[in-house]
């Protein structure tokens, strides 16, 4: 057939979450360490994956779920690639104290989004943690520092009783 046309290729669908422009229009509320919003965010967070088909990724399904397979087994690929959208929508949503707070190397969304839980609802060890994380940012006067060392260095006079 000399004038019939090539097959065309395999029509490429684009995954929902992968059109998301800016998360802020979508989810309002920048979660912050200081004030009691976790669980408005939380749940529009959640809804916000529900409809963008990347829930899985936050909270995976159940090991008897076994209706349908997972992207994750199917193509490997755009599940890693959509697991990094869904963290960069948990970044892009937190304060900076949070984020310096959860980041990690390797990270995926459903661990940055376990750790955030844990801050909120774990809070004796995370909540330790953040204070600690804030202390060391915080400036100390440096003549107060200035003389905390000198006397640190200085040889002690006194005998040892």
């Amino acid at each position: 057939m000399a004038g019939s046309n090539p097959p065309s290729p395999p029509s490429s669908v684009t995954h929902p979450a992968l059109t998301v422009p800016n998360i802020t229009n979508f989810i309002k509320v920048k979660l912050d360490i200081e004030k009691s919003q976790y669980n408005t965010w939380s749940e529009l967070f959640k809804i916000h994956a529900r409809a963008y088909q990347v829930i899985d990724h936050i909270i995976p399904s159940s090991a008897d779920d076994t209706r349908d397979i997972s992207l994750k087994q199917t193509d490997p690929k755009l599940w890693s690639r959509l697991d990094a959208v869904v963290l960069q929508w948990i970044y892009g949503t937190i304060f900076d104290d949070l984020l310096n707070t959860i980041i990690e190397h390797d990270t995926t969304a459903e661990m940055a989004w376990n750790r955030l839980f844990e801050i909120f609802f774990d809070n004796k060890h995370s909540r330790a943690l953040y204070l600690e994380q804030e202390f060391s940012r915080m400036p100390m006067p440096p003549s107060d520092h200035r003389f905390d060392m000198e006397k640190l260095s200085r040889p002690s006079t006194k005998p040892v009783q």
